[in-house]
C-alpha cells in the first residue's frame, strides 16, 4: 500500500445474486461511499453459498487489498454460512457472542430469541462487532474484512458503523470535459497520446445517449490537483485542435 492510496475489495455472497432472483444494490453503494473516503474499489466478486467458495474468495481478496466488505450470509437460515466461513477463512473458531446476544436483546424477548435468531450471534473468535441499528443483529470485522448484510437498507445503516477504523487516502479528484459532439473515433487517438503522456493521471472516455444525441464525456482523475488542472487543460487543447477537423465515424 502507498502512502496515497488505500485499496478495497467489495465480496458479495449469495446463490440469489448469481441465480438473478435478487439484483444487487449494495456494490454501486459501497464503491461510492468508500470512494468519499477515499478508499479505492480494485474489484468485486459474487459468490454462492458454498463454504469453500467463500473461504476462497476471502483468502485471496484479503492478501490483495487493504480491506474487503463483505455482504450477505448472516441471517438466521441454514443456508447463511458466511460466518462459519469467515471463520474458516482466518483459522478461528466460532460461537455465540455475549456482546452480540445482548445487543440482539434490545429488540427480541428471551422467548423470542429462537435458535434460529441465535445463529445470527454466532461471531468469530477476535472480532469486533460492527452495528446494526435496523434489525440489531450485528455485522463484525476480523483482521482487514468487514462482514455485514445483504439487505440493502440493513447494509447502508451498518456501512456508517463499519466504516470507523478504516484508514482512507488521499481524496480522487475529478474533472469533467465535454467533447461538444466530437465523436470517439476522432479524439480517441489524441487521447491515448494526451494519456500516456501523464501516466499519475487517469483519463477515461464516456458516451451516452440523451435527449436524442450522443453525448461523449471525457472524466479526468488525479490526486493531485495541478496534475489534474494540466492534464484537463491539455484534453480541452486536444478537442480545440480537432473541432475543425471533425466528421461522423
Amino acid at each position: 500500500m502507498s502512502e496515497t492510496t488505500v485499496t478495497a475489495a467489495i465480496l458479495v455472497i449469495g446463490d440469489e445474486i448469481l441465480s438473478g432472483r435478487t439484483k444487487d444494490r449494495n456494490i454501486g453503494y459501497i464503491a461510492e461511499y468508500l470512494a468519499r473516503a477515499a478508499v479505492d474499489v480494485r474489484e468485486a466478486r459474487v459468490v454462492p453459498d458454498v463454504e469453500e467458495e467463500i473461504v476462497a474468495a476471502v483468502n485471496a481478496l484479503r492478501a490483495r487489498y487493504d480491506y474487503v466488505f463483505t455482504t450477505g450470509g448472516i441471517g438466521p437460515t441454514h443456508d447463511d454460512i458466511t460466518a462459519d466461513a469467515i471463520a474458516k477463512a482466518f483459522g478461528v473458531g466460532i460461537g455465540e457472542d455475549p456482546r452480540a446476544l445482548a445487543v440482539m436483546g434490545e429488540r427480541y424477548t428471551p422467548d423470542e430469541l429462537t435458535p434460529a435468531r441465535r445463529r445470527m450471534a454466532r461471531i468469530p473468535d477476535g472480532a469486533d462487532l460492527v452495528d446494526n441499528p435496523i434489525s440489531k443483529a450485528p455485522g463484525f470485522r476480523i483482521g482487514n474484512v468487514i462482514v455485514m448484510a445483504g439487505v440493502p437498507s440493513v447494509m447502508q445503516a451498518m456501512l456508517d458503523s463499519a466504516i470507523v477504523g478504516v484508514k482512507g487516502g488521499a481524496l480522487m479528484l475529478v474533472a469533467n470535459v465535454e467533447a461538444d459532439g466530437l465523436p470517439e473515433g476522432i479524439y480517441g487517438d489524441a487521447l491515448r497520446e494526451v494519456a500516456e503522456a501523464r501516466k499519475e493521471v487517469s483519463i477515461g472516455s464516456y458516451p451516452s445517449f440523451s435527449d436524442g444525441r450522443f453525448r461523449n464525456q471525457i472524466v479526468v482523475r488525479s490526486r493531485d490537483a495541478e496534475a489534474l488542472q494540466e492534464a484537463k487543460a491539455a484534453v480541452e487543447a486536444m478537442l480545440a485542435r480537432l473541432k475543425g477537423d471533425a466528421r461522423p465515424l
